[in-house]
């Protein structure tokens, strides 16, 4: 596919259909997207490639009191985990929340890829700034977006879940996660059941500006 196309039209797929992604296919994602950008060129990433479906199926548990978490405190009207207008520790979690569509089928997706990072090769710019810190990712997430974009080059499709984060502690000893490492996200792949074409996204217009922040909008006529 020609690069803005694939851009355009990688969007988040959680439903599959029933392929397997051939090995040497999901070998050459890995080998092109290994070459996203990591402060240093450290490239401390790591892709555990999940095919036990017992152990697919504690992680998406892990993840899916994450997710419930996350409806409940957007029915509440918050940012679901804003870390700036927190949600009150002790909201009530209603028992009929749907579930999340792939992680209900976690043992039948195609691939799930569970990436991490070692800790020690990232440099974190605004560590000592007094809001949360957002730097680290610039060393790992383009990895992962790499990921996606690469399945959608080999017409498939993926989505990128950060809920297993929130339950570090219990989901790294089942994956062998060293001391150092933490965990960035978990990927289903596979070949979409429907492959969105069009995506909505905001103009340029309205996020990019001349010299402030508050300055005039970019724009280009014609």
């Amino acid at each position: 596919m020609e690069l803005y196309d694939v851009m355009r039209t990688t969007a988040a797929v959680r439903s599959f259909a029933d392929e397997p992604v051939p090995p040497a296919v999901l070998h050459r994602i890995l080998d092109n997207a290994r070459f996203a950008p990591s402060g240093g060129n450290q490239q401390g990433w790591h892709v555990t490639i999940v095919k036990d479906p017992g152990l697919r199926r504690q992680l998406a548990d892990l993840s899916a009191a994450t997710w419930t978490r996350y409806l409940a405190e957007s029915q509440a009207g918050y940012r679901a985990f804003n870390p700036l207008d927190r949600a009150p520790a002790d909201i009530p979690v209603p028992a009929d929340l749907p579930p999340h569509p792939m992680l209900s089928i976690i043992e039948t997706v195609p691939e799930v890829l569970v990436v991490t990072v070692d800790l020690r090769t990232l440099a974190v710019m605004d560590r000592d700034l007094e809001h949360f810190s957002i730097i680290g990712g610039a060393s790992i997430y383009p990895f992962v977006h790499n990921l996606l974009l690469a399945a959608r080059n080999e017409g498939l499709g993926g989505v990128l879940t950060t809920y297993l984060a929130a339950s570090e502690p219990a989901a790294g000893p089942l994956i062998g996660l060293p001391e150092g490492h933490a965990i960035v996200a978990m990927i289903a792949m596979g070949t979409p059941e429907h492959q969105p074409t069009r995506l909505k996204r905001r103009p340029v217009s309205a996020f990019a500006s001349i010299d402030r922040v508050d300055g005039e909008p970019f724009t280009v006529e014609g």
